[in-house]
């Protein structure tokens, strides 16, 4: 029987290399068409044709806390040097009240191109929380539910 209620989406889980990693917040899941207009010169209407272009992708910001010696982030960013870069795939999967996944979103050759530190304030006691962007050739969507 399906549910017939939404997924929550405080429950999901992010892998890559083969390790889970614990993150508060992923963001920009997108897969966009460009349109392109063409206007023929031949036909009597005024108007434009619209058809589908390229396929583009927006970076995807992973944020997770910030613990005592784990500088996973800074390492991948410093494989980057000129035209190489350790690439990874990524997946991303929504999971069930019985830890399954239910929406998992494949990201295909990512690497990154900005991690952001905390900001750091002397009257504050939220927890330290660093960002990682990513950018990457492909996205893809699988519904297991």
């Amino acid at each position: 029987m399906a549910n017939t209620y939404p997924l929550p989406k405080f429950h999901f889980r992010v892998e890559w290399g083969g390790a889970n990693m614990g993150f508060t917040e992923v963001s920009g899941l997108n897969i966009e068409n460009k349109v392109i207009e063409y206007r023929d010169g031949l036909l009597p209407e005024y108007s434009k044709i619209k058809m589908p272009g390229m396929r583009e992708f927006s970076n995807i910001t992973l944020k997770r806390g910030v613990f005592n010696g784990d500088n996973e982030f800074y390492d991948w960013l410093n494989t980057i040097s000129l035209n190489n870069v350790a690439r990874r795939d990524i997946t991303i999967s929504l999971l069930n009240e019985k830890h399954e996944p239910v929406v998992v979103w494949k990201v295909h050759n990512a690497f990154p191109v900005k991690v952001q530190s905390t900001d750091l304030k002397g009257d504050g006691n939220e927890v330290a929380i660093e960002q990682l962007d990513i950018a990457h050739e492909g996205l893809t969507i699988e519904n297991r539910g």
